[in-house]
């Protein structure tokens, strides 16, 4: 309970504060990727998987070519990278469906400013298991029964921004490996975590690891 108490205290004062020191970066941004490219300013992809497996909106800037996540799977032009994406864990080194704009912005994760209004709405916490996909999830779970159990710890909290994963390589962490590590966290609800990660969190963004 005193877990609960002090990381959404702390999470609305964080993403508050955030949202008033980066506004003018965050309408920068939106001008730069409706200059860039046709499509919306948040990305236009599907529903996440929430706390207790409800799904939510999750509010990001577009880095990508109008309506990427569905022509992924469909377009016959990206069907050879749909399958580098499953077997590289879910991640692309070389995304061609990715923007001028979404490649800078991806880089310094400036992509994921929109997620403070996601931790104000109490859809996500600063700290946390990463927001997954409903798919990545249910294509691991076919693969191996055991993660169901292990997911349904891990979504018994908030999502969050960054995470122990997030600070500890990003995207060269391969899948598995992500789920066992937000599973760590998930179990232990230690306000200790919240902090570290939270320091932690500027110098793994800055040494731009893993960040693709």
């Amino acid at each position: 309970m005193l877990y609960k108490i002090l990381t959404r205290f702390f999470d609305i004062v964080g993403s508050l504060v955030a949202i008033l020191l980066f506004s003018w970066l965050m309408i920068i941004i939106s001008i730069l990727i409706k200059l860039d490219s046709v499509g919306p300013i948040l990305a236009d992809t599907p529903e996440r998987v929430g706390k207790n497996y409800k799904p939510f909106k999750f509010y990001k800037f577009r880095s990508m070519i109008q309506n990427a996540h569905e022509l992924l799977k469909t377009d016959k032009r990206f069907k050879k990278i749909y399958m580098e994406y499953k077997q590289n864990n879910y991640k692309l080194k070389n995304d061609p469906r990715i923007t001028k704009v979404g490649k800078l912005i991806r880089k310094y994760s400036l992509d994921e400013l929109p997620q403070f209004f996601n931790v104000l709405k109490g859809d996500m916490s600063l700290v946390g298991p990463r927001a997954y996909y409903f798919d990545e999830l249910e294509y691991y779970i076919s693969k191996d029964k055991n993660f169901k159990k292990d997911i349904e710890i891990i979504t018994s909290i908030k999502p969050g921004i960054t995470g122990i994963w997030q600070v500890s390589g990003r995207s060269e962490i391969p899948f598995d490996k992500r789920i066992k590590i937000d599973l760590e966290y998930a179990s232990s609800h230690s306000i200790w975590n919240y902090f570290l990660i939270l320091l932690k969190t500027p110098f793994a963004v800055f040494s731009k690891r893993g960040a693709y």
